[in-house]
C-alpha cells in the first residue's frame, strides 16, 4: 500500500467507519489510481480487525471504486477514456444543478463558507500545498450541493467522485489556475443570487479543469497503443 495511513478508530460502529475513512480517502486522491490496497495494511492503519475493513472493500468494489483483481489484489481502478467523458458529462448536469440551487438558496453564513474555502485553496496552492489543496477543491465542490439542501444529489456526487478522486488528484497540479480560477465565478454568482451564472461557471470550471485530465488520458491511450504496436 501507499505511504498514507489513517488514524487509529474507535470500536464503535466500525463497518461504517472504516468504509467512510476508506471512501474519503479515496474522493480526496489519498491513493493514486492502480495503487494496490491490502485488508491487513488498512487494518493496521486503522487500528482495527480485518473484518470490518473486508466488508468496506466490498462495498467499495460494488460502488465501482475498486477493482477486484484476484483474491487477494484489489486495486484503485484506471479509469478509460471513455468512462471519464461519461462521468464528466454526468457532472456537468448534476454539479451544474447544485451550482443553481445553491445560488438559490445559500445564507450570508454560507456566502462566507465559500469565501473561506476559495481563499484557503488560494494559500494552499500559492504554497504548493497540492494535498490540502485538492482536498479543499473537493469540499467546494460538496458544499454547493450542502448549500441546495439536495441530500440525494449529493449522495450521487459522492459515489462519482469515490471514482474521480483519485483521478483528479493525479492531475492537479498540472491544471494550474484552471483548477480555481472559476470557483470565483460560481461564488460571485453565488453572492448575487444568479442562478444561471452560477450554472455556467461551473460548467466551465469542470470543463477547464478536465482539459488537463483529457489530455493525460490521451496520452497514456497514446503509450499503451505504442506498446501494443
Amino acid at each position: 500500500m501507499t505511504g498514507f495511513s489513517f488514524e487509529t478508530l474507535e470500536r464503535e460502529n466500525l463497518g461504517e467507519t472504516v468504509y467512510a475513512r476508506v471512501a474519503e480517502a479515496l474522493i480526496k486522491g489519498r491513493f493514486a489510481p492502480d495503487a494496490r490496497l491490502t485488508i491487513r495494511d488498512l487494518a493496521q492503519s486503522l487500528g482495527t480487525s480485518v473484518t470490518p475493513v473486508r466488508d468496506a472493500i466490498l462495498r467499495l468494489i460494488q460502488d465501482e471504486a475498486l477493482v477486484q483483481k484476484s483474491v487477494r489484489e484489489v486495486r484503485v481502478p484506471i479509469i478509460t477514456l471513455e468512462r471519464y467523458r461519461e462521468i464528466r458529462q454526468i457532472r456537468l448536469k448534476l454539479e451544474g444543478l447544485a451550482a443553481r440551487e445553491a445560488a438559490l438558496k445559500a445564507t450570508t453564513r454560507d456566502i462566507e463558507r465559500l469565501r473561506d474555502l476559495i481563499a484557503r485553496n488560494e494559500r494552499a496552492i500559492a504554497d504548493r500545498n497540492w494535498t490540502e489543496a485538492l482536498e479543499l477543491n473537493q469540499t467546494f465542490h460538496f458544499a454547493l450541493a450542502d448549500i441546495g439542501d439536495m441530500v440525494v444529489l449529493r449522495g450521487i456526487l459522492n459515489r462519482l467522485w469515490l471514482q474521480m478522486g483519485p483521478l483528479i488528484a493525479e492531475s492537479y497540479h498540472e491544471g494550474g489556475r484552471a483548477m480555481i480560477d472559476n470557483h470565483h465565478a460560481v461564488f460571485a454568482a453565488i453572492e448575487k443570487g444568479d442562478a444561471d451564472a452560477a450554472e455556467r461557471a461551473i460548467i466551465a470550471d469542470i470543463t477547464e479543469g478536465g482539459n488537463v485530465i483529457l489530455e493525460r488520458l490521451l496520452g497514456r491511450r497514446a503509450a499503451d497503443t505504442a506498446k501494443a504496436g
